[in-house]
């Protein structure tokens, strides 16, 4: 056996993650661009402090006066009706995502997605062992939703992962989709993934609207985006009841720390403020999607808080000539295609000057 004893499986793998570079413009990971405010940090600051008197003892392992303030918050983002009984939480929506497939996949089970989609569900799939099939979008991102129901059907997947947004391509469900695959899906988990649901355009319904109707219907969310906290590492998803409770058996003992509830807390006490740059945000994004559009690139719509944008013959050279600028942003997607997060007014100048610059630069190579 080699040293170290790893799974033949897991050998040669390069863990995921975008790069993390020291540049002045970085619009790569889909981060919100507004810190919290000096009165959010200084609630934070009070209840992280009154958390450190009693870090001697374990925290709520229930976490009950999150879950609460959780399902309080959920029922004027989409929800209505959503108890505290059917929330739960984790470190960031990836753990919880992770926490779905150690309780509800596994050997001889399979989880099932459409490309191209957030590049963690195939590794959630791997690390639990659970079995991975991958359908595939139409060139303009949608689902073929007959095709979608077919492959579900055929498949008879235990977990279907459904962004909405989409991450790369930013692209939301409409709701029929979510209830024809529900209803496919027959006693599997259909798990609408709304980490950027925030930042959804006016019109477009959150999957909250249909828990009552489809008890196989899990909807994630995170406090990552649109609360502007991806370092308190806070995501959570609402379901049946007995779908949070089955995941008490997978979930780590007293995987919430104190630290992190009472940051949680804090950031719901504020949610007014800290979500009151997301329809910024939203107009910064639609300006983005009309400028690239004029640029004469492809572009795909999006109800998130970042862009896809393709046409590009050699894309990471454009990656390269704007992280040569300054200007860090994401090569995911499609060939051809790469992502740029929204962030400031200034932010997106500069990566519109960036961009500018080395689409005329490899012109004038093309042309020599």
């Amino acid at each position: 056996m080699t040293f170290p004893p790893l799974r033949e499986d897991l050998r040669g793998i390069e863990p995921y993650g975008a790069p993390q570079l020291d540049v002045p413009v970085q619009l790569n990971v889909n981060e919100n661009p507004y810190a919290p405010s000096a009165t959010v940090v200084a609630d934070i600051s009070a209840s992280v402090a009154a958390a450190a008197s009693t870090l001697n003892r374990y925290p709520d392992r229930e976490f009950t006066e999150l879950r609460e303030r959780l399902a309080d918050y959920l029922n004027t983002s989409g929800g209505s009706g959503i108890a505290a009984t059917g929330v739960w939480a984790a470190n960031g929506s990836n753990e919880v995502m992770l926490q779905l497939l150690q309780a509800f996949g596994g050997p001889g089970r399979c989880a099932l997605s459409f490309a191209p989609t957030y590049a963690m569900y195939p590794e959630y799939a791997r690390d639990t062992v659970t079995g991975w099939v991958e359908g595939r979008r139409e060139t303009d991102f949608e689902l073929d939703l007959d095709a979608a129901r077919e492959l579900v059907l055929e498949h008879r997947p235990s977990v279907v992962l459904l962004p909405s947004p989409n991450n790369p391509t930013g692209t939301a469900l409409p709701p029929e989709a979510i209830s024809v695959l529900c209803e496919a899906a027959g006693d599997g988990l259909v798990v609408v993934d709304e980490a950027y649901g925030e930042f959804r355009r006016a019109g477009t319904p959150s999957a909250l609207e249909l828990l009552a109707q489809y008890r196989n219907l899990v909807v994630t969310r995170t406090m990552s985006k649109a609360f502007a906290l991806a370092g308190a590492r806070l995501g959570y998803l609402a379901a049946d009841p007995a779908i949070c409770d089955a995941l008490r058996v997978v979930r780590l003992p007293y995987h919430l720390s104190a630290v992190t509830q009472a940051t949680a807390l804090a950031a719901l006490r504020h949610a007014p403020e800290l979500l009151a740059q997301v329809d910024a945000l939203r107009a910064e994004r639609d300006a983005c999607v009309t400028w690239l559009a004029e640029q004469g690139l492809r572009v795909a719509t999006s109800d998130a808080n970042f862009v896809l944008f393709g046409g590009l013959v050699d894309r990471h050279a454009v990656w390269q000539g704007l992280l040569d600028r300054g200007v860090l942003i994401r090569e995911t997607g499609p060939q051809g295609w790469l992502r740029v997060s929204v962030g400031t007014p200034e932010e997106m100048a500069a990566f519109r000057e960036a961009l500018v610059d080395v689409m005329k630069t490899q012109t004038m190579e093309e042309q020599r």
